[in-house]
């Protein structure tokens, strides 16, 4: 964990540089791709999958480890040939599992958050789950444990999988000639987004597209069919925390709704949408049949409004960073609520982007528990050692969240006459 942890405080600021970039350009040329509170709400989804990460919160049924140990029969020495054999077995993995995560309805639990933007720009990237509680695919990677690959290179291509995985999820990049043939371009994981009946559930190659045309499931980008992202029942909210656990709620409730025993047990291994009939009838859910009558969720939101929740959210990256730079030295207790914090001050900022009357209560809950953890550990956790009187700033800024939320509880959402000003 520690090493993970030291290798974001490196990865984040060259991903925030970028999706910088990706926002000039897209203003220079006039592009309308950025809508700034759902940037807001994907970089926020960033924020609590680097945290779940750093707290280590995925059980792994079984893991590399276990399969070195009991499934190695061939020792490779060339270290060329082990990363060329480890990039071959951890592709085939993203592939495999990014596909029956779309597939079956358990599993598509934990990959809806990265489709749910409407929108497609590098933020959309860092729309990552922290549902994602037990690993069930480690058994994807028998493949490179049989050749006795060492879990070090797989540390590190996981790395890679990591960027090559970010900077295709852009419009500003068209089609990239002979490389269309060999790797996943953005032209490809743009169709991976949409909902167009031609374009959905296609292209899960993660940095090689020659899965998808192995397996039958590539689709090319059509000149004549432009992509509309998103998934099929919207989620109609800005706030990460809440889209994480919205499609398995409604798996528990249908369960629940059902009359038949045998579809409370079918529905978690069903494909993915699917309801039992009864409970489809009685309870029907948004959803959109028809991909170009899309109505994108974009409440009204003043400047105000907009310029604050960038700014909740880039004090937050602060307090996650400081996390992540001390995670060394913090028992796990402390981690854990620290996390809880963050976790909460990103629910209580992304429901006051929705307008939520209960936003001010959250904030109020953040300030309680922050003053809580000023008194059990004397101030901010070791804030106070490396910025002396930090403890007093941070408390102020507490103080001044709740008002602020307060303020447009009572202004700006009671007359909702904030224009909306929403594209970068």
């Amino acid at each position: 964990m520690e090493t993970f942890a030291g290798a974001l405080v490196y990865v984040l600021p060259i991903f925030i540089l970028m999706i910088g970039i990706e926002m000039i350009v897209a203003k220079y040329k006039k592009l309308a791709i950025i809508n700034s509170m759902d940037a807001v709400s994907s970089l926020s989804s960033g924020l609590t999958n680097v945290l779940s990460k750093v707290l280590g919160m995925t059980i792994y049924i079984v893991t590399y480890d276990f399969l070195l140990k009991h499934f190695a029969v061939f020792s490779i020495e060339s270290t060329a040939l082990q990363y060329v054999i480890g990039f071959i077995s951890i592709d085939f993995y993203a592939y495999w599992s990014h596909r029956w995560a779309h597939r079956y309805n358990l599993l598509w639990n934990r990959h809806v958050i990265h489709h749910s933007s409407e929108e497609y720009n590098l933020p959309v990237a860092l729309r990552q789950t922290i549902s994602d509680f037990v690993q069930v695919y480690t058994f994807l990677l028998i493949p490179a444990a049989i050749f006795g690959i060492p879990t070090d290179v797989l540390a590190i291509l996981a790395v890679v999988m990591l960027f090559g995985g970010f900077w295709y999820h852009t419009q500003l990049i068209g089609k990239m000639g002979f490389l269309e043939k060999i790797i996943v371009t953005p032209s490809h994981h743009r169709i991976h987004h949409a909902i167009n009946p031609i374009y959905i559930d296609r292209n899960f190659g993660g940095l090689l597209i020659i899965w998808d045309k192995l397996f039958g499931t590539f689709q090319e980008e059509l000149p004549d069919v432009k992509p509309i992202y998103g998934i099929t029942r919207p989620v109609n909210t800005w706030n990460p925390v809440k889209i994480n656990f919205l499609h398995v709620t409604l798996l528990i409730k249908d369960a629940w709704r059902t009359s038949s025993w045998k579809d409370r047990f079918r529905i978690w291994f069903m494909p993915t949408g699917w309801r039992p009939a009864d409970v489809a009838e009685k309870y029907p859910v948004p959803y959109i049949k028809d991909a170009s009558l899309q109505q994108k969720y974009m409440p009204s939101a003043s400047i105000y409004l907009i310029a604050w929740s960038w700014a909740q959210l880039v004090i937050t990256f602060f307090f996650l960073m400081f996390m992540i730079t001390q995670a060394a030295v913090f028992t796990k207790t402390e981690l854990f609520v620290y996390g809880f914090f963050i976790y909460l001050g990103v629910y209580s900022f992304t429901e006051l982007m929705d307008k939520s009357k209960f936003a001010w209560l959250f904030e109020v809950a953040r300030l309680l528990f922050a003053l809580a953890i000023i008194s059990v550990y004397e101030g901010w956790f070791t804030i106070d050692a490396f910025i002396p009187g930090a403890t007093i700033v941070i408390v102020s800024y507490f103080v001044l969240s709740v008002m602020v939320s307060l303020a447009f509880q009572f202004f700006e959402f009671k007359t909702d006459n904030g224009l909306s000003e929403a594209r970068a």
